[in-house]
């Protein structure tokens, strides 16, 4: 060893401990299923196609549209292709590789190096025509754990893909119940203008008989003005829901005419659970894809450990090599070689060891996004629960208050169609029977989605075909 490079080997020393490294200890550990309350039986199967419960062929026909054409949804299929492709490269890499390597320059050749004169100090075409073979032993599972991990990544674009499906098939079914709300809420315009238009017609025989003043004559009209108004609202918030569910299916204006009245059965109750179901961790793909993250982190987190071993490789090569290009490819410029390679690290500044910290902190997002992604699955089946239970037993009194303020209104009119009682209770019985039918009307519609937001917080339909990692197989600490 030269003096020179001793001097800086010397000097380079104590720059090691000056590098600082981030810990490699794992700081996170997965929360415990039993620490979740999933004290519940089982959630009741699914179909994958749970929509169809609703027995609506248009919103069947829209599904389907939606399911094949949605960006979003294309977009999540093409990260699985993505996926995919980097898992093909991560096994190309257990594989032999042969590459063929040519190079023919004008070289100045040293007159003092291996070459005598006439060669040396002299120009002359240098070629090297070479067949390589390489192929990893891979003695420390570097490329196995590679695989692993970009299998794992792609079993999470699957289950990303799948929870992509159920958020897009909740929203569109959601947004076809608002948009049967809309059509009720036209009903009851129609209705209340029917009515209104009633209410005019007796104060007019009123006033003409003198019972009446003219005062409640404007105020019938002014509310027979307001149910018209009321009617052209009701009928631009269908239209606003009609191009909401075209965009939806990936359509535009040409779309419209084609969505018709949904005719869904939202009285259908779905098959839900009353309490939080024992298998809801197993359900949920954005779950299984958090989880599959996991595995994904631990088999990085042992690829990067594996660098602080030798990595040997076989190698080997044949091809020509010659001064001059008439003599390139003659017998006696063949060259060729076979043995181990070997690579050791002896001194990175710290490089490996970091590599390894960031796969380690790699691991405890993961692992801490997993968790976020239970608690938050748990506070939505929970809360989801808690609105279908109280949204059941409000329908049920609305549906009481519905009855007595359509009877008080029947009965209202009739005194003051008698001439019983003024304009003033009927018009306030009239009130209260409108808010009722509305009332009655956006309750339906909250509980039915409620239902929808109940069924894809336990999964959906969804059905897992392949298992999440182990995310238990945590392996001990290592440096």
């Amino acid at each position: 060893m030269s003096k020179s490079l001793a001097a800086a080997l010397l000097l380079a020393l104590p720059l090691i401990g000056c590098v600082q490294v981030p810990p490699t200890t794992p700081g996170q550990s997965e929360i415990a299923p039993g620490s979740l309350g999933l004290a519940g039986p089982p959630a009741p199967p699914l179909q994958a196609d749970w929509w169809k419960a609703f027995h609506d062929p248009q919103l069947d026909r829209l599904m389907d549209q939606l399911l094949a054409k949605n960006p979003s949804l294309q977009a999540a299929l093409a990260r699985i292709r993505a996926a995919q492709a980097e898992l093909s490269v991560a096994r190309a890499g257990s594989y032999p590789n042969i590459n063929l390597d040519g190079l023919e320059q004008r070289q100045l050749l040293s007159n003092n190096y291996v070459l005598p004169r006439p060669f040396g100090g002299s120009w002359q075409w240098v070629g090297d025509v070479e067949a390589r073979f390489r192929w990893s032993l891979d003695f420390w599972g570097k490329q196995a754990a590679l695989i692993e991990r970009a299998r794992s990544a792609s079993l999470a674009a699957v289950l990303d893909a799948g929870a992509a499906r159920l958020a897009l098939a909740g929203i569109f079914a959601q947004s076809y119940v608002e948009l049967l709300l809309a059509y009720q809420n036209i009903d009851i315009a129609h209705q209340t203008l029917d009515e209104r238009q009633l209410i005019l017609d007796l104060t007019e025989s009123r006033v003409a008989s003198g019972l009446e003043n003219q005062a409640s004559l404007e105020q019938a009209k002014a509310l027979l003005a307001m149910a018209r108004i009321e009617l052209r609202q009701a009928e631009a918030q269908r239209d606003i829901g009609v191009h909401a569910i075209a965009a939806l299916i990936g359509q535009g204006a040409d779309a419209y005419p084609t969505i018709q009245r949904p005719a869904a059965a939202v009285e259908n109750a779905l098959p839900l659970p009353d309490r939080l179901p024992a298998d809801l961790l197993a359900r949920r793909p954005d779950i299984l894809a958090a989880q599959a993250r996991i595995g994904a982190a631990l088999h990085g987190r042992e690829a990067a450990h594996a660098d602080f071993y030798p990595n040997i490789d076989l190698a080997a090569a044949i091809g020509f090599q010659a001064v001059g290009l008439d003599k390139l490819f003659s017998g006696n410029s063949l060259v060729a070689g076979a043995g181990p390679a070997l690579h050791l690290p002896i001194f990175d500044a710290g490089a490996i060891r970091a590599h390894y910290a960031r796969a380690t902190a790699d691991l405890d997002a993961a692992v801490a996004d997993y968790n976020a992604t239970v608690v938050n699955a748990v506070r939505q089946t929970a809360d989801a629960l808690t609105q279908v239970a109280s949204l059941s037993d409000q329908r049920a009194q609305q549906k009481l208050a519905l009855d007595s303020a359509a009877r008080a209104f029947d009965l209202a009119r009739e005194r003051y169609r008698l001439g019983l009682s003024g304009q003033i209770p009927m018009l306030t019985a009239e009130s209260t029977l409108l808010e009722a039918r509305r009332q009655m009307a956006a309750l339906v519609t909250q509980a039915t989605n409620q239902r929808v937001t109940l069924l894809l917080s336990i999964g959906g339909g969804y059905h897992s075909e392949m298992p999440g990692p182990d995310s238990n197989s945590r392996q001990d600490d290592k440096p």
